[in-house]
């Protein structure tokens, strides 16, 4: 999927709001995308970024204390 950055996005941003989380998945984007890392923090308007498709992020369980 390609978006482009809106006025003071970073990749972590967009990652957030595509995908809902960062971890593991802003590494991703930039293997995907070279040369970004190069453009800086805070990407230009209008940049284009590919994001690549994701597996969705494990589910932890969590432990009830009165179950």
């Amino acid at each position: 999927m390609r978006v482009w950055a809106q006025q003071y996005d970073t990749v972590d941003a967009l990652c957030w709001r595509h995908y809902g989380r960062t971890q593991g998945v802003t590494e991703q984007v930039l293997e995907a995308n070279p040369g970004l890392a190069d453009v800086g923090v805070i990407l230009p308007h209008g940049t284009e970024v590919t994001l690549p498709d994701m597996a969705p992020a494990p589910v932890t369980p969590t432990l009830q204390l009165w179950d």
